[in-house]
């Protein structure tokens, strides 16, 4: 199950989500297909299901793509310190 981190806010805007840590003050934006995976592992959803959200919603993106988005996402959050598992 994956978590926003304590002090990481979220907010969906017209373009995808915004994130800010406010501990160290930065914020990122995600583009309409980060804030779909993370949205669907907030809702309590694993990595197939963020797979199957990418390739439902974008008919031109296959599974092994999605699966390469998702993993790619997870980790560069991860990386930034916004989301635990």
């Amino acid at each position: 199950m994956y978590a926003l981190k304590p002090g990481v806010l979220l907010t969906e805007t017209e373009y995808g989500m915004a994130l800010l840590d406010q501990k160290s003050a930065e914020y990122w934006t995600l583009n309409p297909t980060a804030a779909v995976v993370l949205q669907t592992l907030l809702d309590g959803h694993g990595v197939g299901r963020a797979v199957q959200a990418l390739t439902g919603r974008y008919e031109d993106v296959d599974t092994e793509l999605a699966t390469q988005d998702v993993t790619r996402i997870i980790d560069d959050l991860r990386s930034a310190g916004l989301i635990a598992s």
